[in-house]
């Protein structure tokens, strides 16, 4: 799955920010935003990718960091942080290729930017999201959710410390995302007793809705 990394400037004239596009020659697009620590290598992630590619979408994985300060800031610092460098990603990959389907896949912190900004959006408001892990414990992260018209898939653990059930079931009765919990998982959606094969076995199924999603 190797693809060509990509360095942009943001809007901070000493920061570039890097992304990995790969291309399979589509017209469809996913752009990935990690969470933090869970990077593109991880499990969630490699194999979304590899199931993105199958279904012939090209992919945009971006490259971002934060130091633990940043989390420390107001909802909106850190959704005007990420958005700073992940908008100048979006519009170099949109403006040099042209895509007639639009993806957003987000884990944990990329859900932030994805939910409370890119939702917003005209120019994305038929683009399907997937929401992995979103921070649900944030009202206004639960909030945005629930006014949302967008499709979308929405996968948590009912382990996760986000994970609220009244929350989800309401989610899933006012909103077109479809839920999957994942019984006995916890933020990374491995498996809280460390039972590898159930961790494989949530993963499959994870993988599995994404491809019926998409």
């Amino acid at each position: 799955m190797k693809g060509t990394k990509i360095s942009v400037d943001t809007n901070d004239r000493l920061k570039k920010i890097e992304y990995t596009h790969i291309k399979t020659g589509s017209k469809k697009i996913c752009f990935m935003f990690s969470g933090s620590g869970y990077t593109y290598d991880k499990p969630l992630f490699y194999y979304a990718t590899m199931v993105m590619l199958e279904n012939q979408f090209d992919v945009v994985q971006i490259h971002y960091s934060y130091n633990k300060e940043l989390f420390d800031q107001s909802f909106e610092v850190i959704t005007n942080n990420i958005m700073n460098d992940v908008n100048p990603v979006i519009s170099n990959v949109l403006s040099n290729f042209q895509y007639d389907e639009t993806i957003f896949l987000a884990k944990s912190l990329g859900t932030i930017p994805v939910i409370n900004e890119i939702m917003k959006r005209e120019v994305f408001n038929k683009s399907r999201m997937i929401l992995l892990t979103p921070l649900l414990k944030l009202d206004r992260i639960y909030e945005e959710i629930l006014n949302s018209n967008h499709k979308g898939l929405l996968v948590i653990g009912d382990k996760d410390p986000h994970f609220n059930s009244e929350q989800v079931e309401h989610i899933a009765q006012e909103t077109c995302f479809n839920i999957e919990v994942i019984n006995g998982a916890n933020h990374s959606l491995d498996n809280v007793e460390y039972d590898t094969l159930t961790t494989i076995s949530s993963l499959m199924k994870v993988m599995k809705k994404l491809r019926e999603f998409i």
